[in-house]
């Protein structure tokens, strides 16, 4: 049994059964990548996989058993090498950080800042997405760390830190009646809000879940969506167009960049969201990694961070 056996089962399972695939993704052959799966089959005395004629199909019952075991074995050989590199380097490396758009053009950058002026010879690189590419990206081992609001503790090979609570924020142009409305000490009510034409978040993003849950809980009410966009920068370039009112997260509205518009606090109107920090479960962590965990969300020292990690799947992370 050797680790290129077990890349050829793994990558096998996420390239969707296309050798042709796993071939170009391991810089080898197409008959490279079937005897290396047809040797460890010989060795384990199963079949991995379900098989039409030369092409593989799926994954046998032996197969779907074994493929979390050969998961964990490449994991930890990563985690071996992270952990050599981590004594070698004394502080140099890479720290890839995976996040969705709100978090990081609004959340991040302090944290980033902070961190790089800390850790001069460690390269910082960031990936942004939807909060499920983010999970994947994390379970895959293409990021160290994850940041996003949705999703992330969806995932049981994930374990979820949570780092802050936010609220959303009704953002319309100056001058327009709502603006008015509160400038006059009126609160804003979803009946009011629904009289509009809305911008907002695209489904899984940015709490859209929260918006979509508070007008289906009101009978009569209709969300008038005209246009969703992924991020906050989108949605408020076409409140200023006029085209509708914006809903956005509280911490994407500043009133110096942002002087076109008036925020209206929105807290009352939909639930509030919690904000996490994402680790892949049994990832080995490098001294620097903690060190940027720290700086985002400063009651995740090293010490939980450890035991959120050492808990079993799905136990509740406390701060």
């Amino acid at each position: 049994m050797n680790f290129q056996q077990l890349r050829s089962v793994r990558e096998a399972v996420r390239q969707g059964f296309n050798l042709t695939e796993v071939a170009a993704a391991l810089h080898t052959s197409q008959p490279g990548v079937s005897r290396q799966i047809r040797e460890l089959e010989e060795e384990l005395g199963i079949e991995i996989f379900v098989r039409a004629g030369k092409r593989l199909t799926g994954l046998t019952a032996p197969g779907g058993t074994v493929l979390p075991i050969v998961e964990r074995l490449l994991r930890e050989a990563d985690n071996l090498k992270h952990a050599g590199d981590d004594f070698a380097a004394q502080g140099r490396g890479t720290l890839t950080i995976a996040a969705t758009h709100s978090q990081a053009r609004y959340a991040l950058p302090t944290a980033v800042r902070d961190f790089c002026a800390a850790h001069p010879e460690v390269q910082l690189r960031m990936h942004q997405g939807s909060p499920q590419q983010v999970a994947e990206l994390l379970l895959e081992g293409e990021a160290d760390i994850g940041v996003a609001t949705q999703a992330m503790a969806r995932y049981p090979d994930l374990v979820a830190l949570p780092c802050y609570r936010w609220t959303h924020s009704v953002v319309v142009p100056a001058g327009h009646v709502l603006a008015l409305e509160a400038a006059r000490g009126e609160q804003l009510t979803l009946e009011r809000l629904a009289d509009f034409p809305l911008i907002t978040y695209e489904p899984g993003y940015t709490g859209r879940s929260q918006i979509d849950e508070a007008f289906s809980q009101h009978e009569g009410l209709r969300l008038n969506l005209v246009l969703s966009a992924m991020d906050a920068d989108v949605i408020k370039t076409y409140v200023e167009l006029g085209m509708g009112v914006g809903i956005i997260a509280s911490m994407a509205y500043d009133e110096v960049r942002d002087p076109t518009l008036r925020a209206i606090d929105a807290g009352h109107l939909f639930a509030t969201n919690m904000t996490h920090l994402g680790i892949r479960r049994g990832a080995y962590l490098r001294d620097f990694a903690y060190d940027f965990i720290h700086t985002f969300a400063s009651p995740l020292d090293r010490a939980l961070v450890d035991r959120a990690l050492a808990a079993p799947s799905g136990s509740a992370v406390e701060l």
